[in-house]
This record gives structure tokens, sequence and C-alpha cells, in this order.
């Protein structure tokens, strides 16, 4: 069943994209992530433009972060006042970020600036994420607890202003740093196509020590609205959301993330935080292995877009 996607200019089978769709819809629910890290990938990968890949995977993200959230907060697993503390930000990021892209698109050298990024967070992320949770399992494995923060441990975090009392994941923080890292990741989710999982996650686990099945459920509240903001913005500002190849991503998303938040359960925080490493990393190799391969066509020829200045 071969699908026409109008902005993509191109022809796809249907159930491949479908199946996508589930499989990143599964990560979604399992992790915490809205996937978008290895969506915008695969669809480059498969020929899809980048712009087109990046702005048509945030509609999938929200899909298959709704399907999650609504799931996770049926286990009580979301801590909606920090949701809206990290929604806040991502919204300030997102308006940027669109506009960084237009600009980008505009120079020629969004493609690149893509790929780099992907490499360079996706690395840097995975690797700490990957070293820290191989600790935590040793220290499991040796008959001790997982790491956890000591009781009354301070850190530079408390002398920040703004403090706010967050009963589900019992923290008495102040707001700077989950909306920073929400402005953040509403930024990089315009650049980069993605929910930005990848960094609330370890960020909320590691700066703010909620506990991890919070932090997944309070990860995907965020993601709904953050992505389908960055949505309607690269929809209506760049003309980049390619509404049947969203569709077709979006049907497979909503029935994996169901059965990725069932999973969940059954693994406890420092395996999720192993395997979204060990992912986030063979992510990362295949988008460098892209900038430095052989390119099967060393010229192309394609029109000028947007003339000279």
């Amino acid at each position: 069943m071969n699908v026409y996607l109008p902005i993509a200019e191109m022809s796809m089978n249907g159930w491949l994209l479908v199946s996508m769709g589930a499989a990143v819809g599964f990560l979604s629910g399992l992790f915490g992530v809205g996937g978008g890290f290895i969506i915008t990938p695969l669809l480059i990968f498969l020929g899809i433009p980048p712009a087109v890949a990046v702005g048509t995977g945030s509609a999938q993200i929200v899909a298959s972060s709704m399907s999650g959230a609504v799931a996770q907060y049926r286990r009580d697993n979301v801590d909606v006042k920090m949701g809206l503390v990290l929604i806040a930000g991502g919204l300030v990021g997102t308006v940027i970020g669109v506009q960084v892209v237009r600009i980008l698109r505009r120079l020629g050298q969004f493609d690149l600036v893509v790929s780099l990024a992907y490499v360079t967070f996706l690395g840097a992320v995975g690797t700490v994420m990957l070293l820290e949770s191989m600790r935590s399992i040793q220290k499991v494995k040796a008959g001790g607890a997982a790491l956890k923060r000591r009781a009354h441990a301070h850190s530079w975090l408390d002398g920040l202003p703004f403090k706010m009392r967050f009963r589900r994941s019992k923290l008495y923080t102040s707001a700077v740093p989950p909306m920073t890292i929400g402005a953040f990741v509403g930024f990089l989710a315009a650049i980069m196509g993605i929910g930005g999982g990848f960094i609330i996650v370890p960020a909320l686990i590691y700066l703010l020590r909620m506990p991890t099945n919070i932090v997944v459920g309070t990860s995907l509240f965020q993601l709904v609205f953050v992505t389908a903001a960055t949505t309607v913005l690269q929809s209506a500002t760049n003309q980049t959301v390619d509404l049947p190849l969203a569709f077709f991503l979006v049907a497979g998303g909503v029935i994996g993330a169901q059965l990725g938040a069932a999973a969940g359960v059954r693994l406890k925080g420092e395996q999720l935080r192993f395997w979204l490493a060990a992912l986030v990393l063979l992510v990362c190799f295949r988008v460098g292995y892209d900038l430095v391969a052989m390119p099967a066509e060393l010229y192309s020829i394609t029109p000028l877009v947007g003339g000279l200045e």
C-alpha cells in the first residue's frame, strides 16, 4: 500500500510507516521519551527531506506522548505541577527554535546542523547515562541499593530563587532549573524534531533527584504540549509538516505507546536508564557514520530554493 506524501514529494509504503510509528510509540511509553530522536533519523534514512522529517516527527511525538502520558497518569506517575513549569519554559524555547530553523534553511545549512546536533547531544547524554546506570546496576548486584539522594542533601540548586513545592515528586526546589531545562528542550524540539525526553529524563533524575517512575510520566506530560506547539509553529512558519505521513506514524504510535507503558512497569529504574542510554548511543553512532561515510551519489542537482538576497 503506497501512499503519496505531498510535502515530502515522494511515495512510501503505508504499512512500513505504521510499523515505524508503533515501534517508536513503544519506546515512548517504555522510557518516557517522545521518540523523536529515533523517528527523525529513520525518516531521513528513508529519503524524507530533513526539514520535513523534523516538522512531521513533532506531530508523531504528540500522539505517542499523549497515549503514553494517559497511561502513566492512570498509574499516578505524573507530577502535573512540575510538568507545567517545564511546559512554560518549553514554549519559549520552541518559538526561538522555529525561527532559527527558518534562518538555517534560508542559508542552506539546516541538514548539516541537524546531523551535528544529533551526534553531539545524543553522544554526550547517552555516555553519561550509560556510565551512571552501569554503576547503579553493579551496586545493586553487589548487594547495595541503587543510587539515591541522601536525606537533607543540598546542592547549588537549593540556593536559587523562586522555590516551589512539588508534592508528587517530594521536592522543594527552585523553579528556575526545570524551566531552563524546558526552554532548552523546546529549542531542540524545533531544531531536531525531538521531544527532548532523552535530555529531560536524565536531567530531572540527576539534577533534581526526581524518582525515575515520576520522571517518565512527567516527561511524557510536558512532551504533549511542547511538541504540539512545535508542530503548529513548524507548519505555519516553515510549511514542513506532511499530514499523510504524520497520520500513518500516529496510527502506529498510539498503539505502541500503550504497550510500552505496560512493559515499563516490569523494569527497574536503573535498567530503564541503561537501555535508554544504549538506544541513544546506537542512534548517535548511526547518524555519525552517515556524516563521514562516502555517499552513494557524489553529485546531485537540485533546484535553488529561495534565490539570492
